[in-house]
């Protein structure tokens, strides 16, 4: 019996000892890790954190100290992921929703300091805040604060990397351990784990970053952007290109770029020869990028450099329907925004990447999500998409990149109004309101989170305006009483049975009349003292109860007949303005410069707001969304008012004809060139002379400032020009009177 466990013994220790020499690597290092874990137990303070330290760790490794800067950067890798895994903000825990409670949604950007490098997108994202109707001054005011310093490059390889960044942040006295502060950061990480670590610590600071990875990223804290390019446009941006090409285009799927030969990235690229057919699917790679890319080529990279050099990169987004946006170095990439705006349809190859404003955007209407794993399958399946499915996608891309990506202004201000929403998740838009026409950034929560009280869910949503109007009249009378013409555009108003009330704006330096002098009327009238500035008649009056708006001057000729039928064409176009006086605006090239004209011409692009109907939301979008510099020019609020709703819109006003010709006030006098013959083409007005003329050419030059100015904030010119003109059934036939719809019309 003893000899036999004597053998059982020699046998175990036998197979150990060959386990251990031949086939025991990992057994080895675990002994030495064992032996070194306790021995430290012994030296090392208790506070000190070695988990962080693989198992199958050398000795060398194991001699290191706590230093991150001596860590390799796998260790730093994971070092930063405990690290933000341990402090998962919440807005509720790491903001201080009270400094928003008190002043509102402000934002405060630090001041900047001299000889600090600031990189060109960088200056653009502040410049785009300081731009954004929340901006202030004061930081005691402030919701939220965005840093002066540098952040977006992050990569120590850089040329952009800004150092001693900790230093300089932790110094302000509005730090606060970052909260309540807003870090955009694009490039993070360097070479060869291209990580996500910043170099300094974010504290409790909102990350809005790009290639944010779904295993760090912080949902309801952080924001996810895009990659922006450096020539990016601040404002307004080039329009997508499905308008310019067919839906139907010469190839299925395509990708045009590098190869990277080693290292993170390379596996899901290297791959991708293995779709390509030469026919309807097209992928070209080349392996010449990089200063060593010599060094590492294979087999493949002479003839894949010949074949990329066929294709034209603009040619292939031009005239393919998918487009394959697989991850770079870092999760995310360049030719996302390029495929958004060719409207080549984004398939993604990035597992792991937390999409652009994947809080408020629907991606599924509008990308195909795949899997680096399952790259084989993605030719059949974007085969079987149906064609009107195709299209779909096609046109989301389209409303996506230019509600939120054309410019950094849209990149910037759909980040700010992300975290707003945050603030009061009972007034947030629904995602709903983001992903449908015209856009979150142009759908105010403070004016209604319901899509019944826009004007542009009408048609599309199952929704109507109300059947009512409020005649809103701006009268300027300087004698204090109530002129004759006033009178009689209530007593014709009044009588419309689609009236529900009127609304006088009195702005006049003496008191309105009392209400005995007032004529009697059948709808409820509301008299409210306003301010001289014509801008007063957009402001968002409480008083105005109905969806439609009747916007008069008070020696405005209209018959009732003609008050209907305008109602009743802005009841199948509540989403424009409706009207009768009309303007056009034209493209001076002589002068270099944007022009406006009243001369009789085939199109019109601006009705102005003497006789015109349209929803009461454009008072609060005219009030909230531009600026104040912009909304106090002088002879500018009509061109306003046509250019928010254009923009909204993407649509012209339309045109009512009224039985006689409308002849302007003398608020309205020299607007545009009135001096224009009936069918000239419009052109420069002539040139002003005598009092009149001088008082014209100021008003003129008043009108030209206006549309510089918008155009320049808009980044583009919003104005669209139209033929159409609505005239009531029959209007000036020869035909009897009693088939006319409206015969009061043709009365003298």
């Amino acid at each position: 019996m003893q000899t036999r466990k004597k053998y059982i013994f020699l046998a175990f220790l036998a197979s150990w000892l060959l386990l251990f020499f031949f086939g025991g690597d990992q057994l080895r290092r675990f002994a030495l890790f064992s032996a070194r874990k306790a021995e430290a137990s012994r030296s090392w303070p208790r506070w000190t954190d070695r988990s962080l330290l693989r198992s199958f760790a050398e000795p060398e490794e194991l001699q290191r100290d706590g230093d991150p800067a001596l860590l390799s950067p796998r260790e730093r890798r994971a070092a930063w992921l405990r690290a933000h895994r341990s402090s998962r903000c919440r807005m509720e825990t790491c903001f201080d929703l009270s400094r928003c409670e008190r002043n509102g949604f402000k934002v405060f950007t630090y001041p900047q300091e001299r000889g600090q490098p600031v990189s060109e997108t960088y200056s653009k994202i502040l410049s785009s805040i300081e731009r954004s109707r929340y901006h202030t001054a004061r930081p005691e005011e402030a919701c939220l604060f965005i840093l002066s310093a540098d952040t977006l490059d992050r990569d120590r390889l850089s040329e952009h990397y800004v150092r001693d960044l900790e230093g300089k942040i932790h110094s302000s006295p509005l730090w606060n351990g970052g909260r309540n502060h807003l870090i955009f950061n694009l490039y993070s990480g360097t070479w060869p784990g291209y990580g996500g670590e910043l170099g300094f610590d974010p504290g409790h600071a909102i990350l809005a970053r790009a290639s944010s990875d779904s295993r760090t990223f912080r949902p309801g804290f952080d924001v996810s952007i895009p990659l922006i390019p450096r020539e990016h446009p601040q404002r307004g941006g080039h329009r997508g290109w499905l308008a310019e090409v067919p839906p139907k285009r010469r190839f299925l799927l395509v990708f045009k770029g590098k190869r990277y030969l080693t290292g993170i990235g390379s596996g899901t690229r290297n791959a991708l020869h293995h779709i390509h057919n030469g026919k309807d699917i097209i992928s070209l790679t080349t392996c010449k990028h990089g200063k060593d890319w010599h060094r590492h080529k294979d087999t493949r990279c002479d003839q894949d450099n010949v074949d990329y050099e066929r294709f034209d990169y603009q040619e292939l987004l031009h005239n393919s329907t998918f487009c394959i946006v697989p991850r770079g170095r870092r999760l995310g990439s360049f030719r996302f925004l390029e495929a958004l705006q060719a409207a080549c349809i984004p398939v993604l190859l990035s597992d792991g990447w937390e999409l652009p404003f994947a809080e408020a955007i629907d991606w599924g209407k509008a990308a195909v999500v795949g899997s680096e794993r399952l790259l084989l399958q993605i030719p059949s399946a974007v085969r079987c998409i149906r064609p009107e499915r195709v299209l779909a996608f096609q046109q989301q891309t389209q409303f996506l990149w230019d509600a939120y990506f054309s410019s950094v202004d849209k990149i910037v201000h759909t980040t700010l109004e992300i975290i707003r929403d945050r603030l009061d998740p009972a007034r947030s838009r629904s995602r709903r309101l983001w992903n449908a026409l015209p856009g979150g950034l142009l759908v105010l929560p403070e004016f209604s989170t319901h899509l019944g009280d826009f004007p542009f869910y009408y048609l599309h949503h199952g929704y109507s305006p109300s059947k009512k109007f409020t005649a809103f009249i701006r009268a300027v009378s300087q004698a204090g009483s109530l002129s004759q013409p006033l009178l009689r555009l209530i007593q014709a108003v009044s009588g419309s049975q689609y009236c529900a009330q009127i609304v006088v704006l009195w702005s006049c330096e003496k008191p309105p009349p009392p209400s005995g002098k007032w004529p009697q009327s059948s709808v409820p009238m509301t008299i409210i003292q306003g301010r001289r500035k014509l801008s007063d008649r957009f402001f968002p009056f409480g008083a105005i109860q109905t969806d439609a708006v009747l916007s008069l001057d008070e020696d405005t000729t209209l018959s009732t007949s003609e008050v209907d039928f305008a109602f009743s064409v802005w009841l199948s176009f509540p989403e424009r303005i409706v009207g009768f006086p009309t303007r056009s605006h034209f493209w001076d090239a002589e002068r270099g410069r944007w022009g406006c004209t009243s001369r009789w011409t085939n199109e019109v692009s601006m009705v102005l707001s003497a006789a015109a109907f349209y929803h009461r939301y454009y008072h609060s979008l005219f009030t909230e969304y531009l600026p104040a510099g912009l909304r106090e020019l002088p002879a500018c609020e009509d061109m306003l008012l046509n250019a928010l709703v254009a923009a909204v819109t993407k649509l012209p006003p339309v045109k009512v004809t009224q039985r006689k010709q409308h002849k302007e006030g003398a608020a309205r006098q020299a607007g545009c060139g009135d001096d224009g013959a009936a069918g000239t083409p419009p052109g420069p007005p002539p040139a002003p002379a005598g009092a009149r003329g001088t008082e014209g050419g100021r008003r003129l030059g008043q009108r030209q400032d206006c549309l510089k100015q918008l155009a320049n904030w808009f980044g583009y010119m919003p104005l669209v020009s139209s033929r159409l003109r609505l005239d009531p059934v029959l209007f000036k036939d020869q035909v009897s009177v009693l088939r006319k719809k409206y015969p009061s019309l043709e009365r003298p």
